[in-house]
């Protein structure tokens, strides 16, 4: 049949596992059959078409490609019919991380966590935690020795950089099973270095904390050691006030500390938020780039005190800022400058 389809003009012919049924070896043997008996084979691509209804569409699709399959049918995330479909992301990056097969997509891997969140949100599907390359949970660590292994060589327990699917980097997820060094690292993003004594102490309590609280959280390790104070810090956020309303253009103006020296500025945004972040930014005069931007509430009710959570990149490096105040304009600056006071002054 194959043989007269490509006869008759086809360009691609495809074999499908409909059901997900075959397992990798049978499913290899069958292309690798096509390719050493259909005579006018090289006039056509064959194509795979993988279910996985047993959890095998990646493993048969690739079993196909290393047996001569060159084309194969995929979805972001996998989703399809009934337990879905081989996944994009899954085949890209087997393909790229076994490079002896000499085989890859071309692909631009660095687009697939964002292209997978953007199905996740438009279909309204969202990804399992555990989620191969794409997964919350799939660059997260929170075994001790996990923890230790990775912040000294990545490449002991990651076979794919974080980067290279679009993600900034690893999670080290704290909990009662992590050790100093992961707390240390935790520490370090936080803006706090400290001595081997003081480090111990420390871990000691975050130890009993983590026995209660199964979520250790960056305000939970900023208690344990004890904010940094106001004046020691490099940058201070003096005064704020936001203009905003229904039919008036958002517009800041902020007034900040620079190693005791005032610095006052003016902007508009699309929102207060906005606004203020860029009237901090005609001060400072240094390309920070927000990434993240999260809000929480600590408290219930209308007088609510919110946390806020924010994430910059400057020179290819990542800093983390926390505000809090009943005011969430001024807990967003606040957690802005709180970011920009942990990149070093040499930079």
């Amino acid at each position: 049949m194959i043989e007269a389809v490509i006869a008759a003009g086809a360009t691609v012919v495809n074999i499908p596992d409909t059901t997900g049924y075959c397992l990798p070896a049978d499913y290899g043997a069958k292309i690798k059959y096509l390719v050493d008996n259909v005579k006018n084979i090289d006039k056509a691509i064959i194509s795979t078409h993988c279910h996985n209804d047993l959890g095998m569409a990646t493993a048969n699709s690739i079993s196909g490609v290393i047996n001569g399959a060159r084309q194969v049918e995929v979805t972001i995330n996998g989703i399809g019919e009934r337990a879905g479909n081989t996944s994009l992301e899954e085949v890209t990056m087997i393909l790229r991380s076994h490079k002896e097969l000499g085989i890859d997509t071309q692909i631009n891997s660095q687009n697939i966590y964002q292209m997978s969140r953007l199905v996740s949100n438009l279909m309204n599907m969202p990804v399992q935690p555990n989620k191969a390359i794409v997964g919350r949970n799939a660059f997260a660590h929170s075994s001790g020795i996990h923890q230790d292994g990775v912040l000294k060589h990545r490449e002991n327990y990651e076979i794919i950089d974080p980067k290279d699917v679009g993600i900034n980097e690893s999670s080290i997820v704290l909990t009662a099973r992590s050790g100093r060094a992961a707390l240390k690292h935790r520490l370090s993003i936080l803006g706090f270095e400290l001595e081997k004594e003081k480090l111990d102490e420390v871990y000691e309590e975050f130890l009993k904390l983590a026995d209660k609280k199964k979520d250790i959280k960056d305000e939970d390790i900023t208690m344990l050691v004890g904010d940094v104070k106001k004046e020691d810090r490099k940058l201070n956020l003096e005064y704020l006030q936001v203009v905003t309303g229904k039919g008036l253009e958002p517009m800041a103006s902020v007034r900040i500390s620079i190693a005791g020296e005032l610095f006052d500025a003016s902007s508009v945004g699309n929102g207060p938020v906005d606004a203020a972040i860029k009237a901090i930014k005609v001060i400072i005069k240094k390309k920070v780039i927000l990434e993240e931007f999260l809000i929480q509430a600590i408290t219930r009710g209308s007088d609510d005190v919110g946390k806020v959570h924010m994430q910059v990149a400057y020179n290819d490096q990542i800093f983390y800022g926390f505000g809090a105040n009943t005011d969430i304009v001024t807990a967003s600056a606040e957690a802005f400058i709180d970011a920009l006071n942990k990149i070093p002054s040499k930079q």
